[in-house]
């Protein structure tokens, strides 16, 4: 037997065992690392990815920031090379499309933490400020979600005009606005605080209703509704 596997990688027998466990046990059974070397298999096909998988959870930190980390730090990593970032970067746009997905099919007010869910995994570690809008139907399902503008690491223009302007043109009766914080900090500002109320009295006056703004980022999310600011 042991001639028999002379000269095999050893490797191969332990991406067997991971790949079996995963599939007995599921991903709960495995820590961080070992499901990040599952993702760099296919990627990195001729080598041990345990020290690469545990070398970059070590420079991010956590399995969620690897994730989410822009393709520029990624390549950060030594050893990292693109198909193993593509393979990450594949991951998050999978787990986006499901959360996005499970959002759409049902009413937004029913299915709010998902909402507050899609709205962190979609904005939440992004380096620069995002300014989405979720226009709602009658039924407050959504019709369309977009981004209306992208700004700096601490600041979107916002034109309260464009906003009430896109939601007449998607025949909207409700919007629930979004942006992020780079900083991590969901906490509103006094600029945040002054547009929100314009963009509520503007869009009031054609019979649009805004559900709420909410704030995500690395360390959670704010709610206005929640804070009393709508």
């Amino acid at each position: 037997m042991g001639f028999k596997d002379a000269g095999k990688p050893h490797y191969l027998g332990h991406r067997e065992r991971l790949r079996r466990r995963f599939r007995d046990a599921g991903a709960d059974a495995l820590p961080d690392y070992e499901l990040l070397e599952l993702i760099l298999f296919r990627a990195v096909p001729r080598r041990d990815t345990k020290p690469l998988a545990k070398a970059i959870l070590a420079h991010f930190g956590s399995f969620t920031e690897a994730l989410n980390a822009p393709e520029e730090r990624l390549k950060e990593v030594p050893g990292l090379g693109q198909a193993a970032i593509t393979e990450i970067k594949l991951v998050r746009a999978a787990a986006l499309r499901l959360v996005r997905g499970e959002v759409l099919e049902r009413p937004v007010l029913a299915s709010w933490s998902q909402v507050l869910d899609y709205c962190r995994a979609s904005m939440g570690f992004e380096a620069k400020e995002q300014f989405r809008i979720l226009f709602l139907d009658k039924r407050n399902q959504i019709i369309a979600d977009e981004v209306q503008q992208k700004g700096t690491v601490d600041h979107t223009p916002v034109y309260v005009r464009e906003v009430v302007k896109r939601a007449l043109e998607l025949s909207a009766t409700a919007i629930v606005l979004v942006h992020n914080h780079p900083s991590g900090d969901p906490t509103p500002s006094r600029a945040d605080i002054e547009m929100t109320k314009q963009i509520v009295s503007s869009a009031k006056n054609l019979g649009i209703v805004v559900h709420d703004h909410i704030i995500v980022g690395k360390q959670g999310h704010a709610s206005f509704r929640g804070l009393g600011l709508i």
